[in-house]
């Protein structure tokens, strides 16, 4: 009988990383039966999602207030649809609160599904506990790094290391053709946008990296202005965007990424999409007041925000966070990034050292949280949590 994997994923950045499972898991045994909930990546290797992902990617305490009904009844469609299915493994992509849920439904529903976490959250920036939670609610959890094991083990929940799932998938882009394709000259120095995959990001974080953005731009005859548009947010992404910035599909991520001379963006996967580029960054970030009065006072724990300075425990790209998110602290520290050329080498070494630090160089994540679904579907279920 063919094995039969259910994925879900409820924003776009979890949508990548079903696809390229998905692709594995084909690679790995073709006769692999796939369902699942997702978008439209996942969809291209044939997965079509049996409910709506739109308005799921929330962050932060008002936000998830406004969409808790939304979530609630998305939730529960996808625990619907794990059930009817009755996969052999469903597969939980990030998205802690909406996953989790689903993870509780299934075990309450249908307690003989296997259950896998593929990314968990970061209980060693913030919240600890989750780790017990999620422990009683899966079988298994993918994780990024080696050093989040150690918090599941008291709670005996099995976890396989894939390293940043970023990692696997890089495909060095073209900058010259990229430059070419737009009209621009060789010479032209490309400031590239990345202001977010949620609604709620671009909201917040957009205005402030435009607004550096266009202050760089501001005394420099050879800049250009370059925003890579996720498909999820790309209409609030071109309203936000000034008319002399060029809108250009995710799909050019990677050319994107290769032809720019900095890139300001929010802190999140991209960065390290594009530090692998060899483009230095400058990464910021805005919580809503009260979502960030909460972190700070009792959730979030971390020294930094972004995986890079993680890694390497140091500010290897400048990271401004909530006050010190500004338009002139983004541009201050873009600047001698696109001025001085010893800056821009000294920070791409850098950058090209925490992600040695990060796995690059290893297998793709995807291939190993394949093997691990797989191998999950091949022992027989013990309950985690005891």
């Amino acid at each position: 009988m063919s094995t039969r994997v259910f994925l879900v994923a409820a924003e776009a950045s979890g949508d990548a990383l079903g696809a390229d499972l998905a692709r594995v898991l084909k690679e790995r045994d073709p006769d692999v039966q796939l369902a699942g909930v997702g978008g439209p990546l996942m969809a291209e290797e044939g997965v079509v999602s049996q409910t709506s992902i739109s308005g799921l990617a929330v962050l932060g305490f008002v936000d998830g207030l406004l969409a808790y009904s939304r979530v609630k009844k998305a939730a529960a469609a996808t625990v619907e649809a794990i059930v009817r299915t009755r996969p052999d493994v469903a597969v939980l992509i990030d998205s802690w609160g909406f996953t989790l849920r689903v993870a509780q439904g299934v075990r309450a529903a249908a307690p003989e599904i296997k259950l896998v976490k593929y990314i968990g959250p970061q209980v060693w920036a913030s919240r600890p506990g989750r780790a017990k939670t999620l422990a009683a609610a899966v079988d298994h959890l993918i994780c990024i790094h080696d050093f989040e094991v150690p918090f599941y083990e008291p709670y005996k929940l099995p976890c396989t290391v894939c390293g940043h799932p970023a990692l696997g998938r890089f495909k060095p882009g073209d900058g010259a053709a990229f430059k070419a394709r737009h009209g621009f000259k060789p010479s032209d120095r490309i400031v590239l946008v990345l202001p977010g995959s949620r609604a709620s990001e671009i909201r917040r974080v957009g205005p402030t990296l435009w607004r550096a953005a266009e202050l760089l731009d501001r005394d420099r005859n050879d800049v250009r202005l370059v925003v890579v548009a996720a498909q999820s947010v790309r209409r609030a992404v071109v309203e936000q965007a000034p008319p002399v910035a060029h809108v250009v599909d995710e799909r050019e991520k990677e050319d994107a990424f290769a032809a720019a001379a900095v890139a300001l963006a929010a802190s999140g996967t991209v960065t390290t999409e594009v530090a692998l580029q060899g483009t230095p960054l400058v990464i910021g970030y805005k919580l809503g007041w009260i979502t960030w009065a909460l972190a700070r006072a009792f959730l979030f724990k971390g020294k930094f925000a972004t995986l890079m300075n993680v890694a390497a425990d140091a500010e290897v790209a400048p990271e401004l966070i909530q006050t010190r998110f500004t338009p002139e602290n983004v541009a201050a520290a873009a600047a001698p990034l696109l001025d001085d050329e010893a800056a821009r080498e000294e920070q791409v070494r850098r950058q090209d050292e925490a992600l040695a630090l990060m796995g690059r160089g290893g297998r793709p994540a995807a291939e190993i949280a394949a093997d691990a679904v797989l191998g999950v579907v091949a022992q027989p279920r013990v309950l985690s949590g005891a």
